[in-house]
Formats: C-alpha cells, sequence, structure tokens
C-alpha cells in the first residue's frame, strides 16, 4: 500500500527539498504539499526508517499531502543521507540512539523546520515508521508541540519514562503483536508508562504480524522479522486518518488513497484512552 503511490497522488502532490540546520549539521528534508490548497493546512513531520529518505516514505508523504497536509520527510542523519544498506543504516541509527539529547534535538530541528512554511498553519503532528515511529515518540516526549503522534512499527522502550508526562498530543501506537524486535514486555512497559502519565494513548497491535509491516518490499531483509502486511498496512493507515481527523477536524479520510488489494492475516486492535 504505501509502497505505490497512485497517480493522483503525484497528480496534485508538489515536492521540494527543504534545508535546514540542527546546529552545525546541514539537513536536508523534502517537503511534499497540494498543488492547490484551499488555505493553510496543519503539517505533519514524518521520520523514516533506519535507511533514511528513501522511496517508502516519499510514497507515504504524497498520499498525506494528497490529503491536504503539509508534509516534512525529516532528515535524521544530515545531508539528505540515505543508507540502503543494512550495516549502514544500523551504524547510522546507532550513533544517534546513543545520544538522547542529540536524537532529540535533531527531532525537533525538524519540527522547528516545518513550523517555518508558509503554508501550515501552527498544528503539527509527528509520525514514524521503525526508528522513525520511535524518534516520533522521543520527540513527543520532549514535549513538543504535537496534536498527535503515530508510530507505526516502532521501538517502545524509553530510557526516561517519566517523560511521558511531557507528551502533549494524542498518542497512536500501530503494531505488529508478533513483531520480535518488540517483545510483550517492552509493550507491557510503554502501556504502563502512559497509563501513569494519564494521557491519551491508543495501542493497535495486529495479530501474527511482525516488524516493518507497512512496507512492501520488508521481505527483501532475507528474515522471518520483517514481512509486509496488507491487512494491517490498511487498518493501521485507516486509524492514524482517524486521529487526523479528530485533532484537526480536517475530513482527510474523505481523500485518502484507495486501499491497497488483498490482505493476508487477521488481525486484533486493542486500545487505551486516559484523561
Amino acid at each position: 500500500m504505501h509502497g505505490h503511490s497512485s497517480l493522483a497522488n503525484l497528480l496534485v502532490v508538489k515536492t521540494d527539498f527543504l534545508d535546514y540546520a540542527d546546529g552545525a549539521l546541514s539537513c536536508r528534508g523534502v517537503l511534499l504539499h497540494h498543488v492547490a490548497p484551499p488555505a493553510k493546512r496543519p503539517g505533519v513531520v514524518l521520520f523514516p526508517d533506519a535507511r533514511g529518505i528513501g522511496d517508502t516514505p516519499k510514497c507515504c508523504a504524497a498520499r498525506l499531502a494528497a490529503c491536504g497536509f503539509t508534509v516534512l520527510i525529516a532528515d535524521l542523519y544530515g545531508n539528505g543521507a540515505f543508507a540502503p544498506e543494512v550495516a549502514d543504516a544500523h551504524a547510522l541509527m546507532g550513533t544517534l540512539r546513543n545520544n538522547v539529547a542529540a536524537w532529540r534535538r535533531r527531532a525537533n530541528a525538524a519540527l522547528d523546520a516545518l513550523a517555518g512554511v508558509p503554508s501550515v498553519d501552527g498544528r503539527f503532528a509527528a509520525i514514524g515508521y521503525c526508528f522513525g515511529g520511535t524518534t516520533a515518540l522521543k520527540l513527543a516526549r520532549s514535549g513538543a508541540s504535537l496534536a498527535a503522534v503515530v508510530s507505526f512499527h516502532g521501538g517502545l522502550a524509553a530510557a526516561r519514562p517519566d517523560d511521558a508526562a511531557n507528551i502533549r498530543g494524542k498518542v497512536l501506537v500501530c503494531h505488529g503483536a508478533a513483531d520480535p524486535l518488540v517483545p510483550p514486555q517492552q509493550v507491557a512497559d510503554f502501556v504502563a508508562h502512559m497509563a501513569k502519565a494519564r494521557m491519551d494513548w491508543r495501542l493497535h497491535a495486529y495479530s501474527g504480524v511482525v516488524h516493518a509491516f507497512t512496507n512492501p518490499d520488508a521481505g527483501s531483509a532475507g528474515t522471518p522479522a520483517f514481512a509486509y502486511d496488507a491487512h494491517a498496512d490498511r487498518h493501521s493507515w485507516k486509524a492514524m486518518i482517524a486521529l487526523f481527523d479528530e485533532v484537526f477536524s480536517t475530513p482527510a479520510s474523505s481523500h485518502s488513497s484507495p486501499a491497497s488489494p488483498g490482505g493476508a492475516a487477521t488481525g486484533s486492535a486493542g486500545s487505551g484512552r486516559l484523561r
């Protein structure tokens, strides 16, 4: 679903580079927006997986831009780096993960850059995939001004669990229930942290689904821990759009791309909402 933007999306979406900085580091994000916006609209910062800015996040961003959002694909490593090889991606990701302060600063730099785009109305969401999902949650825990945060198959561990109290927006986590990279105890700890913070959160867990379930190319990793699942992909996207409708009062769901054909696994979902 995410790996194939429809032609209709591409015809109504304009793509530009957006240069910004994190201190001395030059970053080059990719900005996507509707070619004929009716007015200013919410901004969405999209954090890609560990490889960086590739085709998959661009397709996801194009679908959101076609819905009317202004979307910035964040540059997590600087200079628009993309690491297609797993070893290189893990090295880049590891360097950032080992410095929580730098990781948060990098994420906030992208949000600040999006805030400076004239077509954005001052309301924001952050979403992310895999490492990007973890980054979106990291940004939210820093106290960033976000109306919504969505993590797709992201890691849920928190070095400072009490930082959940800093989250200002609503949280949606879309998780593969059979994901070996995010084991049940990590999920249980996340739920406990969210409950303690007494904020609005939802956890959707899809039965039999493993890591990277939104990526049609996940199987090329050569490990059973990674696999695309059309059912979980389709339903997690709908859940995100529903959340955006809720927090932004926008009819995004009426403009979302058609669902992808075929779904392999059955899924179950659970949610928690505490206020």
